[in-house]
């Protein structure tokens, strides 16, 4: 299945994809030579453009129902806790995926809650692998509180390639853990922010992650 947000990317590629290959073939038919190089080139990238905005689904494991799921695939490229962040209104824990243009791009609620911040900051795109890219990029900083009232987030960033964040929750909505929430076009950087206090991270700087399923956190059952 393919994302629905990256369809002005995928169909334009299939509309332009398809004629070229139709018009291969038929020249192959006619015993023309040289057919195969603009269908093999023309294959490969319209194969690319549906591979990167493809969207596999996925089920929460309910097994554990206080872990705090990746929202994005690719991998941890950093564990850092802050004295103060404005998703929590506190000390946090941040926790910072990579996804490279290899990677599903579509990405998932970490857990149950309702959206009370959407905040873009302008910024620079610079590699979304370094941790300057992370702090001086463009972004979108989506807030949310547990029925408990605890604070935490999300955070989509874009890096060199990607110059488009695409998020699906407004302020208002209530959002359940593992459903979809956005897509970053091209390669990029999304964050779990959660208060400092919440739980021990499960990962580490290169471990490989899974949206909607990889554990990140597990929290304890008072603070949610």
């Amino acid at each position: 299945m393919l994302n629905r947000h990256g369809a002005d990317q995928w169909l334009p590629a299939t509309l332009v994809a398809v004629p070229v290959m139709v018009a291969c073939a038929w020249l192959a038919g006619g015993g023309e030579s040289g057919w195969w190089l603009p269908f093999a080139i023309t294959l490969l990238a319209w194969a690319g453009f549906c591979a990167f905005f493809r969207d596999p689904p996925r089920s929460p494991d309910p097994g554990d129902p206080r872990a705090w799921l990746s929202p994005a695939d690719g991998r941890v490229s950093g564990v850092e806790r802050h004295a103060s962040h404005p998703a929590t209104d506190g000390p946090a824990l941040v926790i910072r995926i990579f996804l490279s243009v290899l990677d599903v791009h579509v990405n998932r609620v970490p857990w149950d809650g309702e959206v009370v911040l959407r905040e873009h900051r302008p910024g620079q795109y610079l590699d979304a692998r370094a941790a300057e890219g992370a702090r001086v990029n463009e972004s979108l900083l989506v807030g949310l509180r547990t029925t408990r009232g605890v604070r935490w987030g999300v955070r989509l960033v874009a890096g060199a390639i990607a110059r488009r964040i695409v998020c699906t929750a407004r302020v208002g909505d209530r959002v359940h853990r593992g459903a979809r929430m956005g897509l970053i076009k091209f390669g990029s950087t999304t964050e779990l922010i959660v208060p400092d206090a919440l739980g021990v991270p499960l990962v580490r700087v290169g471990d490989r992650v899974i949206g909607g399923v990889t554990p990140l956190v597990r929290s304890e059952d008072q603070v949610v």
